[in-house]
């Protein structure tokens, strides 16, 4: 479960930037995932439920944005959307392909309580 460690990395930056900002606490942590990295949506959460008690995360929402792979064709210039084992492009046939998206790891932003702002939902 490498998750544990990514999800890790994910509240030490997260931490890192709210502390920066003065926030009191952070309200949710949004996470854009490829889906091609491998990576578990229900154990990304259990390792924010596990790793967040004590942190400034704490009660906070992670929010799991998945990424779609999409690759371009590099004989017809064709953009598709395509799964792990079939990068072959729908208009041309051709193998040799350039991907776009699909391995995305990435904390697009956080949503922090700062001062004065600790009733706001």
């Amino acid at each position: 479960m490498h998750e544990m460690g990514i999800v890790s990395g994910i509240l030490e930056a997260s931490t890192a930037a709210a502390r920066r900002e003065g926030a009191l606490s952070i309200r949710e942590i949004h996470v854009r995932v490829g889906d091609l990295t491998e990576i578990v949506d229900e154990a990304m959460r259990f390792a924010f439920e596990a790793l967040t008690p004590g942190t400034l995360a704490e009660g906070a929402q992670l929010v799991i944005e998945r990424v779609a792979a999409v690759s371009r064709c590099a004989e017809c210039s064709a953009e598709f959307s395509h799964g792990r084992f079939d990068i072959v492009c729908p208009q041309c046939e051709g193998f040799i392909c350039e991907m776009l998206h699909g391995r995305e790891l990435e904390v697009s932003h956080i949503e922090v309580a700062l001062p004065g702002e600790e009733d706001k939902p």
